[in-house]
C-alpha cells in the first residue's frame, strides 16, 4: 500500500494540514509511529503521543487543537475513530482483493461458471452447476458443493466448506473452517429407543454483507431455508441450527448456540456463550448478555436480558446483589433465632 496524504484525505473526506504529497505505506499505533506510517488520535489519554510520534501523519477529529508544535502532518476529519476505521476497511479490502487468477491444482466443474477478476486458490474445489460472481476470492482448500450460488466480491477463506445448494450474496466474508449448509440435527425417536435420521433437504441463504467467523456452522434447513439476513455478523465458533432466521444487522458473539426454527429480529446484540432454545422469536433490538439462557420468546423490542435462565437485566442485578449478601443475612437470622 502506498498513498499520498492527499489521497488518504480524499478517501476520508478530510483535510490535510501539512504536506499532502508525502506518502504513507502502513498503519501504525500512534505511540509506535514511524516515518511512512499513518496513525490516529481518538482517545484523550493518547494525546501526549501526538507530540512525540514519528508517524508521517495522524488522523484527528476536526476540533482537535494542539497545545505545542507537532512533528507530524494532520488529516482532520469529522470523527477520528470512524475515519481510521474507514481507512482500515479500505486497506483490508485492497489486500483481500489483490489476488486474481487460478492456482494449480484446483478444480472447477465444466458445468459451473465464475466471473471476472476472480481468484481460486490451490486445492480448492467447485462442484457442478455452480454460479459464482465477479471478484470472488476462493482460497486454498475451500470446498464449494453442487448448485451453489455466490454473489460478487465475496471472500471465502482457506478451509471453509460451502455445502450443496447454498446461496451467498454480494460482499460476504466466510472465514477459515466455517461450514455453511451442513445437515441440521434432525432425528426422530423410535419405539425401541433408537433414532431415525430425518433427511435435511433445505438450504442456507446468506444475504448481502454477511460475515461468518472461523469454525462457525450454519445448518441447512430441514425444508425451505436457514436464512441469515443482510448485514448480520457472526463471530467464531457459533452454531446456528436448521431453519433459524437471523435478522438484518444482528451480531452474534463466539460460542453462542441457536436451536432450530428460532427467529431472531434485526439489530440484535447477542454476546458470547448464549444458549437459545428452538421454535421461539426474539424481537428486534434485543440485547442478550454473555452466558444467558433464553427459554421463551422475547416479544418487546429493545429488551436487555442477562442471567440463566434469562430475566430482565434490572431484576437480575437486584437479585444478584441480594444473593451476594445471603451469607451475612443467614448469620443475622441465626442470631435472631438464638434470641427467641
Amino acid at each position: 500500500m502506498e498513498f499520498t496524504l492527499g489521497q488518504v484525505a480524499a478517501i476520508l473526506q478530510g483535510k490535510v494540514e501539512g504536506d499532502e504529497n508525502q506518502k504513507v505505506t502502513r498503519l501504525d499505533k500512534i505511540q509506535e509511529g514511524q516515518q511512512g506510517g499513518i496513525s490516529f488520535l481518538a482517545n484523550e489519554k493518547y494525546t501526549p503521543y501526538i507530540y512525540e510520534t514519528e508517524a508521517t501523519a495522524v488522523i484527528v477529529s476536526k476540533d482537535f487543537t494542539p497545545t505545542r508544535a507537532l512533528k507530524t502532518n494532520l488529516i482532520r476529519v469529522e470523527d477520528a475513530y470512524n475515519g481510521f476505521t474507514k481507512l482500515l476497511e479500505a486497506y483490508s479490502m485492497l489486500m483481500k482483493s489483490s489476488k486474481v487468477g487460478v492456482e494449480e491444482p484446483s478444480y472447477l466443474d465444466v458445468s459451473s461458471s465464475i466471473g471476472q477478476q476472480a481468484y481460486r486458490g490451490a486445492f480448492s474445489y467447485i462442484g457442478k452447476n455452480c454460479s459464482i460472481g465477479d471478484s470472488v476470492k476462493i482460497h486454498s482448500h475451500v470446498h464449494v458443493g453442487d448448485r451453489v450460488k455466490i454473489g460478487n466480491n465475496t471472500i471465502i477463506h482457506p478451509g471453509a466448506k460451502i455445502c450443496a445448494d447454498t446461496v451467498i450474496g454480494n460482499n460476504c466474508e466466510i472465514h477459515p473452517g466455517a461450514v455453511i449448509g451442513s445437515d441440521g440435527f434432525g432425528f426422530a425417536p423410535q419405539e425401541d429407543g433408537t433414532y431415525k435420521t430425518i433427511p435435511q433437504i433445505g438450504n442456507v441463504i446468506l444475504e448481502d454483507n454477511v460475515s461468518v467467523g472461523a469454525n462457525s456452522t450454519i445448518d441447512c434447513a430441514t425444508m425451505g431455508s436457514t436464512l441469515i439476513k443482510k448485514g448480520a455478523k457472526i463471530d467464531n465458533m457459533v452454531q446456528i441450527a436448521h431453519n433459524v432466521i437471523v435478522g438484518e444487522n444482528t451480531v452474534i458473539a463466539s460460542q453462542t448456540g441457536i436451536s432450530g426454527s428460532t427467529e431472531i429480529g434485526k439489530n440484535c446484540i447477542i454476546a458470547g456463550k448464549v444458549g437459545i432454545v428452538g421454535h421461539i422469536k426474539i424481537a428486534d433490538n434485543t440485547t442478550i448478555g454473555a452466558n444467558t439462557g433464553i427459554s421463551k420468546s422475547i416479544k418487546e423490542s429493545g429488551t436487555t436480558l442477562f442471567g440463566y435462565v434469562a430475566m430482565d437485566m434490572k431484576n437480575f442485578l437486584k437479585s444478584y446483589s441480594i444473593f451476594k449478601k445471603l451469607g451475612s443475612i443467614e448469620d443475622r437470622i441465626r442470631e435472631l433465632e438464638k434470641k427467641q
